[in-house]
């Protein structure tokens, strides 16, 4: 995203009382070594690089959707 990072995207909705709660998982082209770890400790519930394995996030989502 050119001017907001998901990071900042996820502070954001984490803070906001209406959407703290919403399951997040982070998706990403741009796969670095740590990168799971930094979203995850951030708050994402869950973590997808791309090429996305489909099953997994599909797994993901039916678990919190559950």
């Amino acid at each position: 995203m050119p001017e907001i990072d998901g990071i900042e995207v996820l502070k954001i909705l984490k803070e906001n009382p209406v959407t703290k709660e919403i399951p997040v998982i982070a998706l990403t082209a741009h796969a670095m070594c740590g990168d799971e770890e930094k979203f995850l400790k951030a708050g994402c519930s869950g973590y997808v690089s791309k090429p996305i394995d489909i099953l997994k996030l599909k797994s993901m989502i039916a678990e919190f959707i559950s």
